[in-house]
């Protein structure tokens, strides 16, 4: 990887103290911004016909996949990036962003509707013609195959790690820097898969570090 930077980006601010009552119940803390964020995430739902007559509700899937579809329809037939969709995934992203590093202990601000607070996540706006091609979108969830396995890993890393942090923050009122920094790393390399794969925002394949 060169010395450029990637064109997604994540960092949190570090806090020394952290709040021990807060963090005990934090994931019921935590239940209205859930809900927030999936009402926003969620796709419409359709009724259709079984057989038999009977009628049945199923989801039709996310915003967030629509705009992928979206997004590789445009790239291969017109080649054009929308700034209006890449403004709301921005956003989006940051909301979530900062409901999951309230989850998972990273941050006592609850999490705001619109203020950065102390979690910093950026997307870079693509030169369509310079930086992205247009048939590789149809290829890159493939392509970032490799990285879906270690960041499996990575997933039940954390969970073992905030469970450690937890406990931490309930005994000593503090997140161990190294298991804070192993987090956030994990949540970076994880966007930077999100961006290249399904937000399509580049073509440099993103690299296999938590930095």
């Amino acid at each position: 990887m060169n010395g450029e930077a990637y064109p997604a980006r994540l960092d949190i601010d570090y806090a020394e103290r952290r709040q021990r009552l807060s963090a005990l119940v934090r994931v019921f803390l935590a239940l209205p911004p859930l809900i927030i964020l999936a009402l926003i995430s969620a796709g419409g739902d359709e009724t259709v016909a079984k057989e038999g007559g009977e009628m049945v509700t199923r989801g039709a899937g996310s915003i967030t996949s629509g705009l992928f579809v979206a997004t590789v329809l445009t790239l291969l037939f017109v080649k054009r990036y929308p700034r209006w969709w890449f403004d709301f995934l921005l956003e989006f992203f940051r909301f979530s962003a900062r409901v999951g590093a309230y989850l998972f202990l990273l941050t006592d601000d609850y999490p705001a509707l619109e203020e950065e607070q102390g979690v910093h996540l950026d997307f870079d706006f693509p030169d369509v013609d310079r930086d992205l091609s247009r048939g590789l979108p149809l290829v890159k969830w493939l392509l970032a195959l490799p990285h879906y396995v270690v960041l499996l890993l990575l997933y039940v890393a954390v969970a073992l790690v905030s469970i450690v942090a937890w406990v931490t923050i309930i005994v000593a009122g503090r997140y161990p820097r190294p298991l804070f920094e192993f987090v956030v790393g994990v949540g970076r390399w994880g966007l930077r898969v999100y961006a290249y794969a399904f937000l399509l925002i580049t073509d440099r394949y993103p690299p296999f570090r938590l930095d």
